[in-house]
């Protein structure tokens, strides 16, 4: 199930995708998010759209990444969230971050058809897995 999510203080639904995924798993603002990702990129020294600085951002925030495994068809963000209706997760899409939490999909638009590279936990659901 899908449910538009878009904190952004301008109504921007272009280029924030991952500010605006995070803010949700994070339950941030979409000020605060934005501010500890551009900070994480001056820390390490890189541009803060790259995946390595979110991704490092993430993994301070409690997150483990893992890979989607291949099923032999098309796997998607749709599937994603019904095979894993609890917990929080960020998930890569090509050229696109969206969040699911409690098997909703958050987005700005239905991205539910989209296939998933890779996906973020929040480790305190892992021991449940």
């Amino acid at each position: 199930m899908w449910q538009e999510y878009n904190p952004s203080p301008k109504g921007k639904r272009v280029g924030d995708c991952v500010i605006r995924a995070i803010s949700k798993a994070l339950d941030q603002t979409w000020d605060e998010t934005y501010t500890g990702i551009v900070l994480k990129g001056y820390e390490l020294c890189d541009m803060p759209s790259s995946n390595f600085i979110w991704g490092e951002y993430l993994k301070d925030h409690g997150f483990r990444r893992h890979l989607i495994p291949d099923v032999g068809e098309p796997y998607t963000v749709a599937d994603f969230a019904r095979d894993n209706p609890t917990g929080t997760y960020v998930l890569a899409i090509s050229g696109h971050v969206v969040c699911v939490k409690q098997g909703i999909i958050f987005d700005t638009w239905d991205s539910s058809d989209e296939i998933p590279l890779y996906y973020w936990e929040h480790m305190d659901q892992t021991a449940r897995r």
